[in-house]
């Protein structure tokens, strides 16, 4: 395993950054506990732009052995270069606090506190002037974005899906009958690493940069006994995830909300000579519409939809309930007076059926 290590760092030295990769990786095999593999292997990571494995192994260094500065440094900066300045920030503060001599703790907090004050004031200049249909995207630096993969064991001993409400997303790993002390999962602005390490079996890493942002200290896990459930939360609510890992093909589309004076519609390419305003055509037939006169059924059918329409969801079950129950010669409001009993009736002889349509 030294022999590995030695190597390791010659080809890491030489800029051989691949294969310093592979000889830590080797080593790691032979001796999965020392801290120090992880911490250099994430080093040459952060060379090859291996960013999200980078932040793998600068978190499992700090796993092993929490008092070593350079695992929170070289986690802080893969986390910057993935433009996770909140993440990165936390791990610098705590490196810092363990090498109080180390300039760079100090440097790259302050470009941190920079990123993140001009990331918050650009994120409230596009709510305010970005129009509607604008995709409103902060350009991801090309060197990096083909290495977000996530991170798998050669052999994936779980399998895992998600699924996502407007406001989250639930990731579901099948893991069957593991101890809740075997399972971590640490949440990043935009990264999601998940280990289970059961004594006596191969550990299981699923690391991944997520196709959004998310609100770490909102998010929560759950061991149960068929599966490990992870709660994400989105950092915007609404905003629907095309998959659950970035990809740079997929744009992000956010919703912003502006106010209706700068809001338009898209326009679509037309053969005619004079642009058409749909907008007042659309506005003209609703108002035709409600001013339309009607006389006999059509206007008691228009009267009742328009009383449907506006109606709460108890009314309108009071609604169709009684209609249906008294074969159309009855029509209620009150569901309390017709919820509990059914509702009788018949029409007079001689009289029309009619049909109503809410």
């Amino acid at each position: 395993m030294a022999d590995l290590e030695r190597k390791a760092k010659e080809a890491f030295i030489d800029d051989h950054f691949e294969l310093a990769v592979d000889l830590y990786t080797q080593a790691i095999a032979l001796n999965p506990t020392n801290p120090e593999l992880f911490a250099d292997r994430a080093q040459a990571n952060i060379k090859l732009n291996n960013l999200t494995e980078a932040v793998a192994d600068a978190s499992r260094a700090i796993e092993l052995d929490p008092s070593m500065a350079k695992a929170y440094l070289r986690k802080g900066i893969a986390c910057m270069k993935l433009e996770e300045y909140q993440t990165a920030k936390a791990a610098l503060e705590a490196g810092a606090s363990l090498a109080t001599e180390e300039p760079r703790f100090a440097n790259l907090i302050k470009e941190c506190d920079d990123c993140i004050a001009e990331e918050t004031g650009e994120t409230k200049k596009q709510a305010v002037e970005a129009p509607l249909n604008t995709l409103s995207l902060k350009e991801e630096p090309e060197d990096i974005s083909s290495k977000a993969s996530m991170v798998t064991p050669s052999k994936s001993k779980y399998r895992h899906e998600f699924y996502q409400k407007p406001e989250e997303v639930v990731v579901t790993i099948f893991a069957k009958g593991i101890p809740a002390s075997s399972v971590t999962v640490d949440f990043g602005e935009q990264i999601l690493s998940v280990s289970i390490d059961v004594p006596g079996e191969d550990a299981y890493h699923f690391q991944t940069r997520l196709f959004g942002k998310i609100t770490p200290d909102k998010c929560k896990f759950y061991v149960l006994s068929t599966k490990v459930e992870i709660r994400l939360t989105k950092a915007e609510s609404g905003l629907h995830w095309a998959s659950l890992e970035y990809n740079q093909e997929t744009a992000v589309v956010k919703r912003i909300t502006v106010s209706s004076e700068i809001a338009q519609r898209p326009t679509y390419p037309s053969s005619m000579s004079k642009r058409v305003d749909w907008d007042k055509i659309e506005a003209e037939v609703k108002k035709e519409e409600k001013e339309e006169k009607l006389d006999g059924d059509a206007a008691l059918n228009k009267f009742f939809r328009e009383i449907y329409q506006d109606a709460d969801e108890d009314t309108r079950r009071a609604m169709k309930k009684s209609f249906v129950e008294s074969n159309g010669t009855v029509l209620s409001t009150n569901w309390k007076e017709v919820g509990t009993k059914k509702v009788e009736g018949s029409p007079p002889d001689g009289m029309e059926m009619r049909k109503w349509e809410f």
